[in-house]
């Protein structure tokens, strides 16, 4: 049975598991109409209202001057690579690209944590073991016509890219303390500033037509929420337990775009997610 010190921080993580998923679904469908950082800066505004509400009316312990740089730090390095993830969403397949940005966001934080903190138990390692099984699982290139797929797929090195600079979020982020609404709300201070500075470089047109602008609120409010979650879950456990086990979340994109753009979901992707949901109890259970 597992803890009951690890029943909330492992509920928490798992929920934020679906909101990243639904939340990279909408901005990556946005982004395939919008610009990717004129979307990302607009969600960044309307998740920055959303967790400052909350965190005005949780009356949470406002965070020391360190913790705020340090959330603002972590909202410039995981804005700015929402942006290149949104794009990457945009320019080839959910279920190819969404994985490999998470794979490399889980494994740079997952390998500092351990020689931080030591090795987690056996089982833990297992569930470790069995989540980057499920993310390659649902990675990897499928044959054609029973020919493997030659080239690169659109978007994988953008795509590790921004798993690099979420890798960084998930590091900055957890040297923050405080309540975590408030430390989610001051990460998107840093992270609306790295997107706008983005958007006056690359000389962006500043226009949102409706139904990208609603896609481009909902999924940054999603985004915020995620992030909440994530931040109070590493805070009550280990940075890479929550870290693994919310990389799990291109399961979900990949099922978004199954069912509404139809992408290809192959025998290999259904065994991955199974893979992906058998390794949370393993993690949690450590």
């Amino acid at each position: 049975m597992f803890a009951l010190t690890q029943i909330g921080p492992t509920a928490y993580t798992v929920t934020s598991v679906f909101l990243w998923g639904t939340s990279d679904f909408a901005g990556g469908y946005a982004s395939r109409r919008a610009n990717a950082f004129v979307l990302t800066a607009f969600s960044h505004i309307c998740a920055f209202a959303l967790m400052f509400s909350v965190a005005l009316a949780q009356h949470g312990e406002f965070p020391a001057r360190a913790s705020i740089l340090w959330a603002i730090a972590a909202g410039a390095l995981g804005g700015f690579s929402l942006s290149l993830f949104y794009r990457a969403l945009a320019m080839g397949q959910m279920g190819i690209t969404a994985p490999i940005a998470a794979l490399m966001g889980a494994a740079i934080p997952t390998l500092v944590d351990i020689a931080m903190e030591g090795a987690p138990t056996r089982r833990t390692i297992c569930g470790f073991a069995l989540a980057i099984l499920a993310i390659w699982l649902i990675t990897r290139t499928e044959p054609s016509n029973g020919k493997a797929t030659s080239g690169r797929p659109a978007g994988v090195g953008m795509a590790a890219l921004a798993g690099v600079g979420f890798a960084g979020f998930y590091l900055c982020v957890h040297q923050a303390t405080g309540s975590a609404a408030w430390i989610a709300a001051m990460s998107r201070i840093g992270s609306f500033s790295a997107t706008a500075i983005a958007v006056v470089v690359v000389r962006a047109p500043l226009t949102l037509d409706r139904p990208r602008a609603a896609l481009g609120a909902v999924a940054g409010c999603l985004d915020v929420t995620a992030s909440a979650l994530f931040v109070y879950a590493s805070q009550r456990g280990r940075l890479d337990e929550a870290v693994v086990i919310s990389s799990l979340y291109p399961a979900v994109t990949v099922l978004l775009a199954r069912v509404f753009l139809k992408e290809h979901f192959s025998r290999w992707r259904f065994v991955g997610l199974l893979a992906a949901l058998a390794a949370v109890p393993l993690i949690a259970a450590g």
